[in-house]
């Protein structure tokens, strides 16, 4: 195992195309294959699930691109330690991030810039997106980590896209409708329905609801992902979410599927949020590259004013 197949194999794991995975690393397809392969041999193990639209992370998969991310992190870790004498920085960072992001992408991105910068004392708060606007206008964050997708005040705060996902559909294993590669939502108007009460995602698809002119019927609302995970693999119901929170297995063993949305439904966008106009810290800064290496680079993108 390598650098260079661990770099390949997340870049097709993110893309989830082994065409488009070279398209970005700008190499041939068959370097692509040829370290994914390679990888397989050694795990023992099939990484992904070929299909005619791509591929998809086998149970196997998942697990190995968990530790694939964190291999680079420490190498781009280590590089930085290097370059910027972290010894140096001192200061405080304070940091605001919302619930469910802060599920997702906080600890491991804490805990890389704690063991980079041990000196710089790190303050979180973790609110609704609203208040933490509202500290991020006045100066008392440094940098948000929210659902920049809905965000409100653009006229006074910078944003940056990191991570792009799409909603799915999550079922039980043995659902008749996984069967179906794509789903709309009429398809599971008669379906119950488990809504996921943070970050706005309620508003947010109980309103494309009403755009297809649908009711669901929702039969239970949580804050805990992991619950609707565990509900859904039980086959008390269906839910429909970002990709990002996706996982194929519930806490109890239960597995889970997701399809595609056939409706044109806007992604859910992670990224960075600071006070336009203000000049970033240095310990801000440092974070907001660390958070930049940590997302698929196609996914980044300058939100302001969009």
């Amino acid at each position: 195992m390598n650098l260079r197949q661990i770099r390949y194999f997340i870049a097709a794991a993110e893309t989830e195309s082994v065409s488009r995975a070279a398209q970005e690393l700008g190499i041939s397809q068959s370097a692509i294959t040829s370290a994914v392969q390679a990888l397989e041999y050694e795990m023992g193990a099939s990484l992904f699930v070929r299909h005619a639209k791509g591929v998809r992370l086998t149970h196997e998969g998942h697990q190995l691109v968990l530790h694939a991310r964190r291999i680079m992190a420490a190498v781009a870790d280590a590089q930085r330690a290097v370059s910027v004498r972290p010894e140096a920085m001192s200061g405080d960072l304070n940091i605001g991030v919302t619930h469910m992001v802060s599920g997702y992408y906080l600890a491991d991105l804490l805990a890389r810039y704690r063991r980079v910068f041990p000196q710089v004392d790190v303050r979180v708060v973790e609110d609704e997106r609203t208040y933490l606007e509202h500290l991020l206008v006045n100066g008392e964050l440094d940098v948000g980590l929210l659902l920049v997708s809905n965000l409100q005040d653009r006229q006074a705060l910078e944003s940056e896209v990191l991570i792009r996902s799409p909603w799915r559909i999550w079922l039980p294993a043995g659902h008749p409708l996984a069967a179906q590669n794509v789903l709309a939502l009429g398809d599971l108007a008669a379906e119950p329905l488990i809504m996921l009460a943070v970050d706005d995602l309620i508003e947010t698809t109980t309103a494309y609801w009403q755009e297809e002119g649908l009711d669901p019927n929702i039969v239970l609302k949580t804050a805990s992902v992991e619950a609707v995970r565990s509900l859904v693999g039980m086959g008390v119901g269906l839910a429909t979410l970002p990709d990002m929170a996706y996982r194929p297995w519930s806490l109890d063993g239960d597995r889970l599927e997701a399809r595609e949305l056939a409706n044109p439904i806007p992604t859910v966008d992670v990224g960075l949020v600071w006070r336009r106009g203000a000049p970033l810290r240095p310990t801000a800064s440092q974070f907001l590259d660390m958070c930049r290496e940590y997302s698929p680079p196609s996914t980044r993108r300058r939100a302001a004013g969009v």
